[in-house]
């Protein structure tokens, strides 16, 4: 049997946490090889079939922004939406970036493709 351990880095403040997984971090880390680091924004990305879900873009940081230093990145999130999400969760598998938070995203229409959809014009 083998164990595989994934250690987290926590930033706390107020309660409010973000978490990074060595296997994110690791990822980040890699993309910016020889590139500026700038700001990652966690934010919801509305659009799609699959519905509303967490997404992560590099930004600018604005003044309603909370501000998360983890492992030598700084992690950005509207400090509205932080408030409803805490915790965030960001992890790297094996097919991508997998973020968490507290909010349940509903799962967008289930009919893609088919007529009537809720995705189709």
């Amino acid at each position: 049997m083998h164990y595989i351990f994934i250690y987290y880095s926590f930033y706390i403040l107020d309660g409010i946490m973000v978490e990074v997984t060595a296997s994110a971090t690791n990822q980040i880390t890699e993309y910016f090889k020889g590139k500026d680091i700038v700001p990652i924004r966690i934010f919801i990305n509305e659009g799609g079939c699959g519905g509303p879900s967490l997404a992560m873009a590099l930004d600018e940081q604005k003044t309603t922004d909370d501000v998360f230093e983890v492992d030598g990145f700084t992690y950005i999130v509207d400090k509205q939406f932080m408030e409803k999400a805490k915790p965030i969760k960001v992890d790297f598998l094996v097919n991508g970036f997998k973020l968490d938070c507290a909010i349940k995203f509903s799962s967008g229409c289930s009919s893609c493709g088919t007529t009537g959809s809720c995705c189709s014009d």
